[in-house]
């Protein structure tokens, strides 16, 4: 018989491949004594370390990604939320979502540098490369701007309620904020402190994650009523793509090496899709577990980070970090 062609093989080869999740389990990593909520993540890529927000727990813990160990756990916070990490200062930021401060720590060593009370509910947190402010979403509605050195308000702008996912493009300095209790996406300009414009999504409910994509000339929102994954224009709100997504999503990220985007989600998956052409395609559901909402992609590692919360009454397995290996 024949030995098969160079493209024979090539052609086997790429079937294969067609049929190959674009997820893989890299590891697990257990969190012991962790129960309730996780919330957000962030990662200091100097010391490859993952931080971990245990909302119910009270405690943030410290992740070695590169030997998937626990560090150690930090204790003392109230309903910590958001996370942040601030490598030009070596900063840490937790928001408490309990009173409403945002406690920054020196990354070295743990050692406290300042407590700023922002009032209530001390949300979610993203770092503008540009300056390496913290910036924080908290209370009825607001955004405020902590210098990382010492914890100082810098400014504040007001929101008509909560906000959630937001995303500062650097290169049009544009805040894109999810604002789910009045079913708007309000865009921003932190340097004069005011709304620019409002997107209204009235059939569209529950939109808590964003992402940018395309050099931020896309805004991606996931909406949790109906379950939907739309790519806005980001210079007009119109929008560009409209897909079905597992159910309560709580991140989406952007994985510009292989132009797909990755959604975690309560129901208990990770949806792909792939963004190399429009329209937009899913190419995989991943099983992860129920409950596991919040994820972090790491392009420094290339890892897909999933914290899975402890099964309630302790029955089934604890809380545990997924680490999704992209395929």
């Amino acid at each position: 018989m024949a030995l098969p062609t160079f493209w024979m093989v090539m052609a086997f080869g790429a079937a294969l491949a067609a049929g190959a999740p674009p997820l893989v389990l890299d590891r697990t990593i257990a969190l012991p004594e962790v129960t309730g909520r996780i919330d957000h993540l962030a990662f200091d890529p100097a010391r490859g370390q993952l931080l971990v927000a245990e909302l119910g727990n009270d405690t943030v813990d410290v992740i070695d990604l590169h030997r998937g160990t626990l560090i150690r756990r930090l204790t003392g916070f109230h309903e910590p939320q958001g996370i942040g990490y601030a490598p030009r200062t070596d900063t840490i930021a937790i928001a408490n979502g309990g009173d409403g401060t945002v406690r920054l720590l020196r990354g070295s060593d743990d050692a406290p540098i300042a407590t700023t009370p922002l009032g209530s509910d001390a949300d979610d947190i993203r770092v503008d490369p540009q300056s390496g402010a913290f910036l924080v979403g908290y209370g009825e509605g607001g955004i405020a701007t902590l210098n990382p050195a010492n914890g100082a308000l810098l400014a504040q702008i007001p929101l008509p309620a909560h906000p959630e996912g937001f995303q500062l493009d650097p290169a049009s300095r544009r805040l894109f904020v999810n604002i789910p209790d009045s079913q708007q996406i309000a865009v921003l300009d932190p340097g004069a402190r005011k709304p620019l414009t409002t997107w209204r999504t009235p059939d569209l409910r529950g939109n808590f994650p964003m992402a940018l994509a395309d050099g931020g000339k896309t805004v991606i929102v996931a909406f949790r009523d109906p379950a939907r994954l739309v790519a806005l224009n980001a210079a007009d709100g119109t929008i560009r793509a409209s897909l079905d997504t597992c159910g309560d999503a709580d991140d989406v990220f952007t994985d510009e090496k292989r132009k797909r985007l990755y959604v975690s989600c309560g129901e208990g998956f990770v949806d792909v899709f792939a963004t190399d052409r429009t329209p937009y395609r899913p190419i995989g559901r991943i099983a992860t577990k129920s409950g596991a909402r919040t994820s972090l992609f790491v392009p420094e590692i290339d890892r897909l980070i999933v914290a899975a919360r402890a099964n309630l009454f302790g029955y089934g397995t604890g809380a545990e970090i997924l680490v999704l290996r992209p395929n």
